[in-house]
């Protein structure tokens, strides 16, 4: 007897497993972008699906640069590993999901890169045991106590920390003057809990540290205080850049605007972000465009008119002065028009009307011919508008907000600047 299950051929009915460690262990620290990246990601390796960056980004609704920094998150963590498809190794790579049992139990944890297995149990026996103690007694200027080697060979054997991650964390405190065995335990131990597990992934850890730091100081001069900022203060700091996606310059305009208040403070800045990334969401806005009033971009609109009706009348002039038969021919258009108009308000003949028109027509085509015999475009003395949909007011012929709008904002902040110079 044959038994036979019939398979669902819809890949959307299909399941996809997620491990209970990921849910315990990692489900709750994560930000919620970054879970979406990775469940997806899950998904598409379980079945074998290939998805760009781009792709993503259109069904998660994530940015590009945000699932970057989301499978950048995972790598960290250990749970996923890139494998770059390109020479350059910078470029374009591959997921690679890691079994969350075996990093749960150290396997995915040891030193992998090295190609050597671990140090048996007789590890005094080790040669590369051996050359790194030999190499931190070099830096430390001095013999190591039996208490220190007994301490950094825990690391290596119960603590599953890789000997040149050992090795850095020396290095790294050497150079800041710290060569205490409980500060450098500290530091390596540090990184490790964190999930910075190869020395590649510590200093990367450490250039985003550095680059911190200088935001944070740099935020921190902008509103006249000159000192270190409280951990309170660094989360919200880190809030702005992380979750709600500020960058350095948008985060300087809203410290800006603290000028004039009596004690310029976080809460207050806090305050005027989350109000521009209200606002940013509510417009469909890159959230560090530019940000203007209505009144200025009301203002900025007209200006554009303005100048594009002088720019057209410029242009009339120079084609009237090289074309003088075009200057006639407008001076008889708008005198027929004139006269079409009170014939139609007033209900005269409908012959003559009809005449009118054709005269009209026939001067129309030769004006036009002859702009392009003398290499001008027909609509060269027109007012050419930035925007054709709304003819720069920023509300189109159904009474809808123009799409140009977001555009137009970018332009005004850099416009409004300029008036205010002057």
């Amino acid at each position: 007897m044959e038994f036979i299950k019939s398979k669902t051929k819809d890949f959307y009915l299909l399941e996809t497993k997620v491990e209970n460690i990921f849910i315990s262990e990692y489900l709750a620290a994560a930000p919620g972008d970054y879970v979406k990246v990775f469940l997806f990601g899950s998904m598409c390796a379980e079945y074998g699906i290939h998805q760009s960056v781009r792709e993503m980004s259109r069904q998660l609704a994530i940015s590009e640069n945000d699932i970057g920094k989301a499978w950048n998150y995972w790598e960290k963590l250990g749970v996923i590993k890139k494998h770059y498809l390109d020479e350059s190794g910078k470029v374009d790579f591959s997921v690679e999901f890691v079994s969350l049992k075996e990093l749960m139990y150290g396997k995915a944890q040891e030193p992998a890169d090295t190609g050597e297995e671990r140090p048996e149990t007789n590890i005094f026996g080790n040669e590369d045991i051996k050359k790194l103690f030999d190499e931190i007694e070099s830096m430390l200027g001095r013999d190591m106590s039996s208490t220190e080697l007994t301490e950094i060979l825990s690391w290596i054997e119960d603590d599953n920390i890789a000997p040149e991650v050992v090795l850095y964390g020396f290095t790294y405190s050497i150079e800041k003057n710290k060569t205490g065995i409980k500060y450098i335990s500290k530091v390596v131990h540090g990184w490790t809990d964190e999930g910075y597990y190869t020395v590649d992934a510590v200093r990367e850890h450490l250039e985003d540290v550095d680059n911190r730091f200088y935001e944070y100081k740099r935020v921190m001069t902008a509103l006249g205080m000159h000192r270190l900022p409280t951990e309170a203060e660094k989360r919200m700091m880190d809030s702005w850049f992380d979750e709600m996606g500020f960058n350095m310059d948008k985060v300087l305009e809203a410290c800006g605007q603290t000028v004039g208040i009596q004690a310029p403070n976080f809460k207050y800045v806090d305050t005027v972000l989350s109000k521009w990334a209200e606002q940013a969401e509510a417009r469909g806005t890159e959230i560090n465009s530019k940000t203007v009033s209505q009144s200025t971009l009301n203002q900025y609109y007209t200006y554009l008119r303005e100048k594009e009706a002088r720019e057209a009348e410029q242009r009339r002039e120079e084609v009237y002065g090289k074309l003088p038969r075009i200057k006639e021919i407008d001076g008889e258009v708008s005198k027929m028009g004139a006269t079409l108009s009170r014939a139609l308000l007033m209900g005269k003949d409908k012959g003559k009307a009809r005449v009118i028109r054709e005269q009209m027509d026939r001067l129309s085509e030769e004006r036009a011919v002859t702009l392009t015999d003398n290499g001008y475009s027909l609509d060269y003395t027109d007012i050419q508008y930035k925007c054709q949909k709304c003819n720069d007011t920023g509300i189109t012929d159904l009474g809808e907000r123009c799409t140009c709008v977001p555009e137009r904002m970018e332009e005004a902040a850099v416009w409004e600047k300029t008036v205010r110079k002057e």
